[in-house]
């Protein structure tokens, strides 16, 4: 908890830096990158928070995986070396694109389906979200086989449960309970 927590302030920090300098855009596609090749690759995370690897050499491993990131980007990957603080890296981008996004009115809704979201049932599902919040929300789709059908959507703290097996579950309540 401490890391998202430090990661976090990080993120808070380095997304007013941006601001003022007008460079949040670049950063945030960076982060972007930076998540979905931490997402492929396990091992870049473990190196990072290798504690026999010095502080200079993840710099440089993370300059050689981002040699066209932004200025902001190479800031921060600096910062967090100088401070011994690679490991949290990728928690620091993905709370940086929460941020961000936040900040341009957006939330990010996450759909859990059986199968892949088809375009109209995503058009179809991103009508029913926009009942639930007044924000722009992007909707990401998670497979989960274990809800056996239907879907289940969560905006921030909020869930809509359309699942079957969440039917199932409430009939099975109804049927102990009588």
């Amino acid at each position: 908890m401490k890391r998202a927590r430090v990661a976090s302030r990080y993120a808070k920090a380095i997304l007013a830096f941006t601001q003022n300098n007008n460079s949040s855009e670049a950063l945030a596609a960076d982060m972007q990158k930076l998540s979905a090749l931490f997402q492929k690759n396990n091992s870049i995370q473990t190196t990072l928070e290798n504690p026999l690897i010095a502080a200079e050499e993840k710099l440089s491993i993370v300059n050689s995986l981002f040699p066209y990131a932004s200025e902001s980007s190479k800031k921060l990957f600096s910062l967090l070396a100088d401070n011994n603080r690679l490991a949290i890296l990728e928690g620091t981008g993905k709370k940086f694109t929460e941020l961000y996004s936040h900040s341009k009115g957006e939330v990010k809704g996450l759909v859990s389906t059986v199968v892949p979201l088809t375009k109209d049932l995503e058009k179809t599902i991103q009508k029913k979200a926009q009942m639930f919040s007044n924000q722009k929300i992007n909707i990401e789709n998670k497979i989960d086989p274990s809800i056996m059908g239907g879907f289940i959507l969560k905006i921030g703290d909020m869930q809509f449960d359309a699942s079957i097996a969440n039917k199932l579950r409430q009939i099975k309540t109804t049927l102990i309970n009588n």
